[in-house]
């Protein structure tokens, strides 16, 4: 793996692993998804497949800020608010 592309890989486990912290199902779950599917592509060594990966990680970590913000709006929400009839 060429060394830019490595970089953005790390950085890309690292980035998922702190946001897993969160996840509903808890860390644990998570981080052995994670360890999985980063395990399953490790011997992908065409640049622009490894690009695309990283890409849907990207994509990956935009949802999975989607859920946290939703999670934390319905708590405020919940506390604060009066049930709508």
């Amino acid at each position: 793996m060429a060394n830019p592309l490595r970089g953005q890989v790390i950085k890309l486990y690292k980035t998922l692993l702190y946001l897993g912290r969160e996840y509903p199902q808890g860390a644990a779950y998570f981080r052995g998804r994670l360890k999985s599917a980063f395990m399953k592509n490790k011997d992908v060594e065409d640049p622009e497949k490894i690009q695309k990966l990283v890409a849907r990680g990207d994509f990956v970590i935009k949802e999975l800020e989607a859920l946290y913000f939703l999670r934390k709006y319905r708590a405020m929400k919940k506390r604060y608010y009066e049930p709508e009839k």
